[in-house]
C-alpha cells in the first residue's frame, strides 16, 4: 500500500513537473499566450522556407537571401529590450516577428493573427536549448526623453565622435566607415554597417524610445556593441538625436531643428 502511495506521489509529482515545463515553455505576450503544439504547423507553413525546419537559418531559400536567415539555435538575438548576452522576452520576439526587419527579407508578419504569432513565439523558442534553462534578462529601463535641441544635436555629435561610430557607420552615417570592410558577423560572415540616410527606419524599431534602446542593448551577434552602463541616459539621446539627423530619407523634429540653423 506504501509503495503505491509513493508510486503514485512520484508520478503526480512528474505530471506537475511536465505540465510546469510546458507552461514555461509557452510564450506569454500579454493577456496572450502561444502553445508550441499549435505552433508548430503555423512555423512550418510561414517559417520553414527561410529558417529551416531545425530553425538552424539553412531553409530552401537561405542561399538566396542576404543576410542569412536567423539561427535561432543559437539563442542570439538583435533587437532586445534586455541587457546585451541575454535572452530576448517573448515580446520581443513577438515585436519582431509583427515588425520585421528592413534590409532584410524577414517581412513584417501583422497579417498574421496575433494568436498565431504567440505560438510560432512559442514554437521557435524549442530550437534553442538556453530557453529552457534560462529565464529572458530583464528589461531596461527607458528615461524620459530630453528635448531635441541644437545644442543636444551637437553633444550627440560628440558623443558620436568619442565613441568612434563614425569607424563603421561612417562620417556622414553612410555605412562606409573605414573599419566597414572587415566586420563579421557571429558565423564570421561579412555584416555591413547600417547606413542611416537610406531608410526611415532601424532594423529594431521606428521611435526614439526604439533606437535608445537599441543603442544600450546593443545587436547581439553583430559588430554593434552595448552603451548601457558606458553613456548616461543624457548622452544617449544626445546620440539618437544626433542620428536622427543622419537620416536624410526621413523628415524629423532633429532635422527641422538642424535645418533651421541653416545647415542642409
Amino acid at each position: 500500500m506504501r509503495d503505491s502511495i509513493r508510486i503514485w506521489t512520484c508520478l503526480s509529482g512528474l505530471a506537475l513537473g511536465l505540465a510546469s515545463y510546458s507552461w514555461a515553455q509557452d510564450s506569454h505576450i500579454g493577456k496572450l499566450t502561444g502553445h508550441i503544439a499549435a505552433g508548430k504547423d503555423d512555423f512550418a507553413r510561414n517559417c520553414n522556407g527561410c529558417h529551416g525546419v531545425r530553425g538552424d537559418g539553412k531553409g530552401t531559400f537561405a542561399q538566396y537571401l542576404d543576410p542569412r536567415p536567423r539561427d535561432y539555435t543559437l539563442g542570439v538575438f538583435k533587437c532586445r529590450s534586455t541587457p546585451t548576452g541575454t535572452l530576448p522576452t517573448d515580446e520581443d520576439l513577438y515585436n519582431t516577428m509583427s515588425r520585421g526587419i528592413v534590409t532584410a527579407a524577414m517581412p513584417s508578419w501583422a497579417s498574421l493573427r496575433p494568436e498565431i504569432r504567440a505560438d510560432v513565439i512559442a514554437y521557435l523558442k524549442t530550437f534553442c536549448p538556453r530557453f529552457k534553462t534560462e529565464k529572458p534578462g530583464t528589461p531596461i529601463g527607458i528615461p524620459a526623453e530630453t528635448a531635441v535641441t541644437i545644442a543636444d544635436i551637437k553633444a550627440g555629435a560628440e558623443v558620436y565622435r568619442k565613441m568612434e561610430c563614425a569607424r563603421c557607420h561612417g562620417a556622414e552615417g553612410r555605412g562606409d566607415g573605414p573599419d566597414a570592410p572587415t566586420l563579421i558577423d557571429i558565423k564570421k560572415r561579412p555584416i555591413p554597417p547600417y547606413d542611416f540616410t537610406q531608410t526611415e527606419r532601424f532594423k529594431c524599431g521606428t521611435t526614439n524610445a526604439e533606437l535608445y534602446r537599441t543603442l544600450m542593448t546593443g545587436m547581439d551577434g553583430t559588430p554593434m556593441p552595448a552603451y548601457l552602463g558606458k553613456l548616461t541616459p543624457e548622452e544617449g539621446w544626445a546620440l539618437v538625436h544626433f542620428v536622427r539627423t543622419l537620416q536624410t530619407a526621413r523628415k524629423s523634429p532633429e532635422r527641422k531643428v538642424l535645418s533651421a540653423t541653416g545647415t542642409p
